[in-house]
């Protein structure tokens, strides 16, 4: 899992479909942050949910999982329709400069999602007047007074969740697993023939054990469990996502590259991977232009793969 929207939503999804205990929705955040919160952008938001307003203090763990289920319904949370649609009422949306596909134009919900490059939404089948969106945000502790004997990275101490009322029912893309898939291995040979041209392998870029930092990175993933009822399909698609994500992070010779592994993998920002520096900006921005093509492909594979896995949680 290289993200907390992801985890949040595979996991709520299976416990609203009975797949999974709430629990299990707890323990799988908490790889990420050992404290959860939630709070009421707008008042809008605040009747949807039943958090509380005009108090916008965080409210708790307990509160979060309300916010869920008030969020998608009470009743079955997935509307009826073809055997070919998906029906589940939960979705992750990874906007980007130039692609904010399901989010709605001009809204603070918009503008903050884009910032992280990550939400949810969550439409509630009984009334999809009622669509609510969710981004996370990484609090950390305070280390201006830290000692002689830490790392010197700030600790993270809590992840929060904005809850913000949506104007309209988002329209949101359905992915193909199988188209991409396919898009994924043709992006990775095409990627590899282009750093090998400009010659921006991780051997160019001074890492010692590219290899080794690959599975590193990869390690640290997979410490993020998927819920049991995946299609096996969509699994091994996130897997090979998110091998190929590290290796754009190590070729490019930068372990904060945007949207890569390294800032996505980790559950901890302590967990004690040096940064990567490249020898200069220029061959920064070179990488950059070669891997970008890329970085889209695999983002696309994984929206497909965990449109699988929520909608599978239904299929019954």
């Amino acid at each position: 899992m290289w993200c907390p929207s992801a985890t949040l939503s595979m996991w709520a999804n299976a416990w609203l479909a009975g797949k999974a205990a709430p629990d299990d929705l707890l323990d799988a955040l908490s790889l990420w942050a050992p404290t959860q919160s939630v709070t009421a952008y707008d008042a809008v938001a605040a009747g949807h949910t039943g958090l509380p307003w005009p108090d916008v203090d965080s409210a708790g763990t307990v509160s979060l999982l309300a916010t869920l289920r008030a969020a998608a319904g009470r009743g079955r949370t997935s509307a009826p329709g073809p055997p070919d649609r998906p029906r589940r009422t939960i979705n992750v949306v990874l906007p980007v400069p130039g692609d904010v596909r399901g989010l709605s134009a001009g809204t603070q919900f918009e503008r903050d999602a884009l910032a992280a490059g990550e939400a949810i939404i969550i439409t509630n089948p009984d009334d999809p007047g009622r669509s609510i969106g969710l981004v996370p945000e990484f609090s950390y502790r305070d280390t201006e007074h830290a000692s002689d004997d830490d790392s010197g990275l700030p600790e993270l101490c809590a992840l929060s969740w904005m809850v913000y009322s949506l104007p309209d029912t988002p329209v949101l893309d359905h992915c193909e697993l199988g188209d991409a898939e396919y898009a994924l291995r043709a992006a990775v040979r095409s990627a590899a023939d282009a750093l090998g041209a400009i010659g921006m392998g991780p051997s160019a870029a001074g890492i010692a054990n590219p290899r080794g930092l690959v599975e590193q990175l990869l390690e640290s993933a997979r410490q993020h469990r998927i819920p049991d009822h995946a299609p096996s399909r969509a699994v091994r698609v996130l897997e090979n996502a998110a091998h190929v994500d590290a290796i754009i992070a190590v070729s490019a010779g930068l372990s904060r590259m945007p949207d890569s592994a390294a800032d996505r993998f980790m559950p901890r920002p302590s967990a004690g991977l040096e940064l990567i520096r490249a020898q200069s900006s220029s061959e920064v921005q070179t990488a950059f232009d070669a891997l970008r093509p890329l970085t889209a492909v695999v983002r696309s594979a994984r929206i497909a793969a965990v449109s699988a896995i929520l909608h599978s949680a239904w299929s019954d």
